[in-house]
């Protein structure tokens, strides 16, 4: 509930601070005395337009507060966890307006943006008078206003949950299809990549063992021409050794004969032989170690080639092609698993759409039931507002080809307030003190269901009198015991239900230096003077002193 109203410096409001209870509490006063101030006071601090003209004349800014009683569970308090405001007790709202139009919002006295605090202000009052800005003339509230009748917030829930499963079943299809679409235009590179790469088989440190073997094999194609020259000394046509082994045949004759002179010469020579057929060992071992098929050389600079073009091609070393040739391998077995699990993402889509159907179609179905109960409540409360033959109707437009959170239905609430006449809008058909009544029926209806907290009707029984303005005054009365009603009225019927009056009067200030609108609360008998004047008018009389004590003392 509205606990208190404290404005200072808004157009004739120089300070005022208001204390509020609960039930039904009217305003009344004069043509001018300022109550339509004092609603556009509270309706800044709710988070409307802000104005420099609001501004008291002489001031550099005006300020409103209002604080606010909610309980726990109330969605406001959700929202302000939501944007990491203090959760306290009192809910207070804040607005300053500057003269050069500017204006600071606040919640419990954190600074906020104007959208957040018209949004937790609106979820906490509603005004309804002959303004088209006022609340349940905007379609935008209908459907909730229906769902709450119906008490249809569970099943609205869960098409909702379901519309976010398709979204997110939506939106994962879609994903998936990119991947495989990319892993398609990439696939016949990989496939040739992998085929490529598949013939070629790289393996890790080939590159290094090739590079090895062929500098091994270039060392002895070159050193070739040198061991056959070795070779031709050593065993060809002018070889050392027959001629060494015939000459030391002779001297050992000669040594054999008793010429042991040449005995030096022989064990020399020996030893030569002995070196030579050393030599020749060594020359058999290296043309053994050197004998090669110059085709290994062709074979394995071939292989290396073409590992390195490889590796150039794809921007690696030779070591890094097996891990190029698993990242296409893996790449095709994505797009053939990519594909398996587009599959199955799209039949988890369709039977998210599925569930999503059925629930939007009994929501639907339950929302056809609520409105034709709705338009059945609404229209027994009519014929006392002097809407008698008037209907309300509930216009519930079913597309199931409309996906949306809040299900197959549009609906908007239509009056019809003549026979023959057609039905339209509320805003359109309805005039501003029709509309104004049959906003107060709707709001009879849905009071205990939806309803919040604090409902401001702002002289809603204009243009009508007796039996209709009490009718008007008793639905209020009805209001007031589920949620706290503030009226400003004009008709004493209405007056009399509340249980607290406040006059709204302007006074002169310092021998008539400036006006000011002053809110003061009324006891028996001063509010009995105000329903007197309201019942006489200008001039009060005795009788209407009567009337006002009779009609006080009936609704009393």
């Amino acid at each position: 509930m509205l606990n208190a109203l404290s404005v200072r410096n808004i157009v004739l409001i120089d300070q005022l601070d208001l204390a509020l209870d609960g039930g039904m509490t009217v305003l009344t006063g004069e043509t001018g005395a300022g109550k339509s101030i004092l609603l556009d006071a509270l309706t800044l601090a709710l988070g409307g337009r802000g104005d420099a003209s609001l501004v008291r004349a002489g001031q550099e800014s005006g300020q409103v507060v209002a604080v606010l009683q909610l309980a726990a569970d109330h969605p406001a308090r959700a929202a302000l966890r939501d944007n990491a405001i203090p959760d306290d007790e009192d809910v207070i709202l804040r607005r300053v307006q500057f003269a050069d139009g500017r204006t600071r919002a606040f919640i419990n006295d954190q600074p906020v943006s104007a959208a957040l605090l018209q949004r937790v202000g609106g979820q906490i009052v509603e005004i309804h008078g002959q303004h088209d800005d006022r609340a349940l003339v905007d379609v935008a509230t209908h459907r909730a206003a229906l769902d709450a009748f119906g008490e249809l917030e569970a099943a609205a829930a869960r098409v909702a949950d379901a519309f976010q499963a398709v979204s997110e079943a939506q939106e994962a299809v879609v994903a998936q299809k990119a991947l495989v679409a990319q892993a398609l235009a990439a696939e016949d590179y990989a496939r040739h990549t992998v085929e490529e790469l598949g013939k070629l088989k790289p393996l890790a440190g080939e590159e290094e063992e090739l590079a090895e073997r062929r500098q091994h094999l270039q060392q002895v194609e070159r050193a070739a021409s040198d061991v056959v020259e070795i070779d031709d000394m050593l065993n060809g046509p002018s070889a050392p050794a027959p001629a060494l082994a015939s000459l030391m045949r002779r001297l050992m004759r000669k040594v054999d004969g008793g010429q042991t002179l040449f005995q030096p010469l022989v064990d020399t020579l020996d030893g030569a032989l002995v070196a030579l057929d050393r030599t020749g060992e060594a020359l058999e071992d290296l043309k053994r170690e050197m004998a090669y098929d110059p085709r290994e050389l062709e074979s394995v600079e071939e292989r290396l080639f073409a590992l390195r073009a490889a590796a150039r091609k794809h921007q690696t070393s030779c070591d890094g092609l097996a891990e190029v040739l698993a990242k296409y391998s893996a790449d095709l077995e994505t797009l053939q698993s990519g594909e398996t699990r587009l599959v199955a993402l799209e039949a988890a889509e369709a039977k998210a759409m599925e569930t999503y159907r059925k629930a939007a179609e009994t929501l639907s179905a339950s929302r056809a039931k609520a409105a034709a109960a709705l338009g059945k409540a609404v229209g027994a409360e009519l014929p006392d507002l002097k809407l008698g033959s008037a209907k309300f109707i509930v216009d519930q437009q079913v597309d199931k080809t409309r996906i949306a959170a809040s299900g197959f239905d549009q609906v908007a609430f239509h009056v019809q307030t003549n026979p023959g006449t057609a039905a339209g809008p509320l805003l359109k058909v309805a005039s501003g003190g029709e509309l104004s009544r049959f906003l107060l029926a709707l709001k009879v209806v849905l009071a205990d269901r939806g309803s919040a907290p604090v409902l401001i009707f702002d002289e809603i029984d204009t243009g009508v009198g007796g039996a209709v303005a009490d009718a008007i005054g008793r639905r209020l009365a009805r209001l007031a015991g589920k949620v706290q009603v503030l009226a400003v009225t004009h008709a004493p019927q209405v007056a009399a239900r509340a249980q607290r009056h406040l006059l709204i009067e302007k006074q002169a200030v310092k021998e008539g230096a400036f006006m000011r609108t002053h809110v003061k609360p009324l006891d028996v008998s001063a509010r009995q003077e105000e329903v007197a004047r309201m019942l006489a008018g200008a001039k009060v009389t005795d009788e209407a002193r009567a009337a006002a004590s009779k009609l006080l003392s009936e609704v009393g």
